[in-house]
């Protein structure tokens, strides 16, 4: 496949996963504060601690408060993370390669993209904030069964899978990094109802919530959320389902180009295999953070490598 058509079908698929984690994160994080009172000043501002643009946030914003971050977050045309930014990015890289994807696939993003054309502050606040994402999320939703149930599973697929899961354990190791390392709680609240209820928001943010009780129940426990989120298998947003289903991907697409250039692989397999073999009460006792940084740091040389092998112009 061309370096320039992979290109584009690795940054769409990973910023249409990152405009639906960042939808996720501002309405669970909208509705924990409608069931709990913060407690902090700037009950908004860990939302800027997980996507690590604090300094890109302070750049336009003096305080963390609920309308600068769901603006930040949603609205902002120059931020280019913005959910707004990243749908409008979506179909700038889908555009030149209609004749990849289905149609289907190319009429839902158009619908999509002309939705965020009429977005504004104003028409959240008449339509209210839990309406607004709702339906944002069965875009998201209908997409992602566009692309499940009309592409075939060839180069194409895999370089949107690969990119997708990518961006999917990047931003799940960043949800849990930050919740244990920056928002742990005084230690009389540790395994208290904020505490707990902050858990669940996590889960919830990683569509884990449903998940995580048909295993363990109502109880929720640190180890336990780190198990489903980072080593469960089966479950499809834990940090090892995402890297074994890049390695298949990626295993497919050196396969098909038939190169006898580097593999992009390595990085992928070192981190296929600490997930493999690791477990969550281990890990937390070793050091969930460093454990975390450590993931986010082959994620990025993975991402960089994938990058140089398939996609870096000549």
């Amino acid at each position: 496949m061309l370096r320039r058509i992979a290109g584009s079908l690795f940054w769409a698929a990973r910023y249409l996963e990152r405009a639906q984690w960042r939808a996720r994160l501002v309405d669970v994080n909208y509705h924990l504060l409608l069931e709990v009172p913060p407690r902090d000043a700037d009950p908004w501002e860990p939302l800027v601690r997980i996507t690590a643009e604090h300094d890109l946030f302070a750049a336009k914003h003096s305080h963390a408060g609920e309308t600068a971050v769901i603006d930040f977050f949603v609205f902002d045309r120059e931020h280019r993370s913005s959910i707004r930014s990243c749908i409008e990015a979506v179909r700038a890289n889908l555009s030149p390669l209609r004749h990849l994807i289905s149609s289907e696939l190319w009429l839902a993003v158009n619908r999509l993209y002309l939705e965020v054309q009429g977005w504004s502050a104003q028409t959240l606040a008449a339509g209210g904030v839990s309406n607004f994402f709702t339906e944002l999320k069965r875009h998201f939703f209908m997409l992602e069964g566009i692309v499940a149930h009309t592409m075939p599973r060839d180069l194409t697929y895999d370089v949107i899978e690969l990119g997708t899961m990518l961006e999917r354990l990047d931003n799940v190791s960043r949800l849990l990094d930050v919740k244990y390392h920056y928002l742990l709680p005084r230690l009389e609240d540790i395994g208290g109802p904020a505490d707990l209820r902050q858990w669940a928001a996590v889960l919830r943010s990683a569509s884990a919530f449903e998940a995580f009780r048909r295993c363990y129940g109502n109880a929720i426990r640190v180890n336990r959320v780190v198990a489903i989120l980072v080593f469960d298998p089966e479950f499809p947003r834990s940090m090892r389902f995402c890297i074994e289903r890049a390695a298949q991907a990626l295993e497919r697409i050196s396969v098909r180009q038939e190169s006898s250039a580097p593999s992009a692989a390595a990085p992928c397999a070192e981190l296929l295999a600490i997930l493999g073999r690791g477990d969550a009460d281990t890990t937390i006792e070793s050091g969930l953070h460093e454990f975390l940084i450590d993931a986010e740091r082959r994620c990025a040389q993975l991402a960089d490598r994938v990058f140089d092998r398939y996609m870096a112009l000549e």
